[in-house]
């Protein structure tokens, strides 16, 4: 049924599409241009649609298999199990020591002779043309690929856990356009418990970021003015109704626009779902009742490190580098919220990334609440 849903709402977008194009016979070369750029954002705005609906975003399936090793060392660790003598000589060992100690006796060698016997059979069958192709799949592996080869099982058979696409993080090793550096929970100033959202980064021009868990009291005509901001009287007027919030300490008379509508114009894309950039082309979108101001968030200055800086303070400790959910991302850029959800966006990263992410979380959630939603000043 989810599968026949899809490819109905898939065939409805590209249809959609298509007409979009599609000119006038009656209309001027002059009036059919107008109309290509007119649906510049909404072609944007599909092609987002079309790949949630694709569901391939690689980053949850990274997610995915954390979350299965994860478990996987838990359970471990909770159930250790005897170790297994896979090496053939060292199994045959462990049977010749069981022997002299006395314990196993003549069993030793009829499992020795049984298994030479069985290797033997198994020869045979191979160059009888049985067996042949015949991989052992696991029982409860069903596909319909009947061409399916033993490595690509892995890929294709259901995980053992099941991730909460709204609601997940992660550590991850290396930083990266789209992840998240969450501050360390002893880290004061200006970034005191903040989560900052990497924008660029490279080893020849360094880190850029915003800050997205400081949210501002005031409306985005008023932040704009009194920082004597960048904006337009247009854009300030149409997204009156935005949220805006503190991004850093730099250049805090520019404002950029995260946004999750697709990639517009002057956009770029950070993960799935999350777009950075491209306001003149919102505005448009906005003014035709295309697009919630709403769910777009104002983002007043940024954060950067020049190359290394950034590398070197995650070493240090100061910053805990992860991969997090477009929800948890958009938080304050009209993603969903649920009651399930932390008021804190600090305190649900880090309790969304586990273990001792999770105890610190709980231990400095008092702190939180005059910190990390505070807007700064």
């Amino acid at each position: 049924m989810m599968i026949s849903f899809r490819l109905t709402t898939l065939v409805s977008l590209l249809a959609s599409t298509t007409t979009a194009f599609v000119p006038s016979s009656q209309g001027s070369k002059r009036s059919f241009e107008p109309l290509l750029m007119s649906k510049k954002s909404n072609r944007a705005h599909i092609d987002k649609n079309l790949e949630d609906l694709l569901d391939n975003d690689w980053r949850v399936f990274r997610a995915k298999l954390v979350a299965q090793e994860a478990l996987e060392a838990e359970q471990a660790y909770s159930h250790p199990q005897p170790l297994e003598y896979r090496d053939e000589r060292l199994a045959e060992q462990k049977y010749m020591g069981d022997l002299f100690a006395g314990s196993v006796g003549p069993y030793v060698f009829d499992r020795m002779n049984t298994r030479k016997k069985q290797n033997q059979n198994n020869d045979d069958d191979l160059f009888e043309g049985r067996s042949i192709g015949q991989a052992d799949i696991p029982m409860d592996f069903e596909t319909q690929d009947p061409f399916v080869s033993a490595d690509e099982i892995p890929t294709l058979m259901k995980p053992k856990v099941k991730l909460d696409r709204h609601r997940w993080a992660h550590q991850i090793p290396n930083i990266e356009p789209g992840c998240i550096i969450v501050a360390n929970e002893k880290l004061k100033g200006a970034f005191h418990q903040t989560v900052v959202l990497v924008v660029d980064h490279d080893e020849i021009h360094g880190t850029l970021g915003i800050i997205i868990n400081r949210p501002h009291e005031k409306d985005l005509q008023t932040v704009a003015t009194d920082a004597e901001a960048n904006l337009n009287w247009s854009l300030k007027s149409t997204f009156e109704d935005s949220p805006v919030a503190y991004g850093g300490p730099c250049l805090t008379e520019e404002f950029s626009i995260l946004h999750s509508f697709g990639e517009v114009e002057g956009s770029k894309k950070l993960a799935n779902g999350v777009f950075i950039g491209g306001s003149d082309e919102l505005a448009d979108e906005v003014k035709n009742n295309g697009f919630d101001p709403a769910n777009a968030l104002f983002v007043q200055g940024h954060a950067a490190w020049i190359p290394g800086q950034l590398q070197h303070e995650i070493d240090r400790g100061v910053w805990y580098c992860a991969a997090a959910s477009s929800d948890l991302i958009m938080r304050h850029a009209g993603a969903p919220v649920y009651e399930s959800d932390d008021d804190d966006l600090w305190t649900d990263v880090m309790t969304c990334m586990g273990g001792i992410y999770g105890r610190i979380a709980r231990a400095y959630k008092s702190n939180n609440k005059q910190g990390s939603n505070k807007p700064m000043p």
